[in-house]
């Protein structure tokens, strides 16, 4: 019997020949409030009260930065994100992020969070990348093999707010067309037309079924909603080279034959190296607990591979220093699967989340916060993700060379620039409204570009913050007091 036909039997329970209590047909809804879901007839309209948030917080007030007091200094901040990580590795982390100006934002998400601390937020929470710049969006394989594009780095996400990320991407926009030799009109027209695409791209969520919104921009739509058809020449070649990312090129580069039959990394130092025997079997017994994880469709898929391998492998840019590795598994014809397991510390964001009005996160695994945030902001995942504990230290799991393609926002042409802006605005507004209603964000933007021309002129500001503190870094290391190692 189903719910609907449990509960019309109302007249069950009433003695013989007692009268059916009067009931005006539609006055009182059949089925009760459930948790979870939403009140039938709710009252008010999200729309409406985005709108009203206007009052409070006016979109003019998002171009305002106001550095905290007590802001520190560019390099004592990169040594602060420091500690904790490998010591050998902070010298490459550090000769990564001196390369360039958009290079040292890609590893200061903690500086701009701390930042960002003064600036105007409405109150309203969505779950954040945490680190959503234009080179954490990219190409990467379903379970199928075809290609989605998406955000694509989630080792910061945390729910807060809504304005941190789309501040942070507006911001390496403006970096990108400068590293691209743009005048600064083009700059800020980068910026500007990425918060024009996420304000508009929000609008049509909200006019969606919430079933159309939740899957919306399907990719081949996303060029043309977004007008980005510079840049179509430049997908096809990511995509063209994305599709031969896969793990069993990565182990035919970075393996060798063993006299048992199996495989073993090779060591290409300093970013790959095999590890003591004793931490390589700390690793993969942590894949015993991952298990338990992963959706139990897929544990049968993951008994089908032995594991044969593993080895420390550095990533990134501001990953740079985290424990990570690469663990080679072999299935019964030899073909490899690798998985990345991943250091999971606390978001760079969580210690500033209370002075903007939001809950620091709950103590908790890093992995799985890693991990469900992900879930929450894309419309695909990783059909491998995960998480578990080695040596007591927390991690997530994931396909490594998941067929993964970027485009380089540091080399885009002058032409490009405002194109990706546009492109990955809209990706961005996708995966908030996944958490944030986009009917009230959608009202709070508006249909004016008042808010894109005030987050333009934040992000060109903040862009100069952030090549003055580029500088400074670049002054230390000559001064030697800092170490880095370029060109790695």
């Amino acid at each position: 019997m189903g719910v609907i036909e449990g509960v019309s039997g109302v007249g069950a329970d009433l003695g013989e020949g007692a009268a059916p209590e009067q009931r005006v047909p539609g006055a009182e809804p059949r089925i009760p409030v459930v948790p979870g879901f939403a009140r039938r007839g709710e009252t008010g309209s999200p729309r409406a009260a985005g709108k009203a948030l206007r009052g409070r917080v006016p979109r003019s007030a998002h171009r305002s930065l106001v550095l905290p007091s007590g802001r520190p200094d560019a390099v004592l901040a990169v040594e602060e994100s420091n500690r904790g990580r490998v010591p050998g590795l902070a010298p490459i982390r550090v000769g990564r992020m001196a390369a360039s100006p958009f290079a040292f934002l890609r590893g200061s998400a903690g500086l701009m969070a701390h930042d960002l601390m003064g600036t105007p937020v409405t109150g309203v929470g969505a779950q954040l990348c945490g680190d959503a710049h234009a080179a954490n969006f990219g190409l990467y394989g379903d379970a199928r093999g075809n290609l989605v594009i998406d955000l694509n780095d989630f080792d910061e996400t945390v729910f807060g707010p809504w304005e941190w990320d789309l501040k942070r991407l507006a911001t390496s926009l403006v970096l990108a067309g400068r590293a691209a030799g743009a005048d600064e009109d083009t700059c800020r027209k980068g910026a500007f037309d990425t918060v024009g695409a996420y304000r508009r791209t929000m609008r049509l969520l909200a006019r969606l079924p919430a079933l159309d919104a939740w899957n919306a921009i399907a990719d081949e739509e996303l060029v043309s909603h977004t007008d980005a058809r510079d840049l179509v020449g430049t997908l096809e070649k990511v995509s063209e080279k994305a599709r031969r990312n896969t793990s069993a090129r990565f182990a035919a580069r970075s393996t060798e034959d063993c006299l048992d039959g199996g495989r073993r990394f090779v060591d290409a130092l300093p970013v790959l190296r095999r590890v003591p025997d004793a931490e390589a079997a700390a690793v993969a017994a942590g894949l015993g607990a991952y298990l338990s994880t992963v959706s139990e469709d897929r544990v049968p898929l993951l008994a089908r591979y032995a594991i044969h391998d593993v080895a420390f492998r550095v990533v990134g840019t501001g990953s740079v220093g985290t424990r990570s590795y690469v663990v080679l598994l072999l299935d019964h014809r030899g073909e490899p699967l690798v998985l990345q397991v991943k250091e999971a510390r606390p978001s760079a964001l969580a210690a500033y989340l209370p002075a903007a009005g939001f809950e620091a996160p709950q103590e908790g695994h890093e992995g799985r916060r890693v991990v469900l945030g992900q879930k929450r902001m894309q419309v695909v995942s990783d059909i491998l993700l995960g998480w578990t504990d080695v040596d007591g230290r927390p991690y997530q799991v994931r396909q490594f060379r998941n067929r993964k393609g970027s485009v380089d926002p540091a080399a885009l042409t002058v032409e490009q620039v405002d194109d990706y802006g546009r492109m990955t605005g809209a990706l961005l507004a996708r995966a908030h409204s996944h958490s944030a209603d986009p009917r009230l964000l959608a009202g709070y933007c508006g249909k004016s570009d008042e808010l894109d021309a005030a987050i333009a002129d934040f992000a060109v500001a903040y862009a100069d913050r952030t090549e003055a503190d580029h500088a400074e870094l670049e002054r230390a290391v000559k001064a030697g007091r800092v170490a880095a190692e370029r060109g790695i």
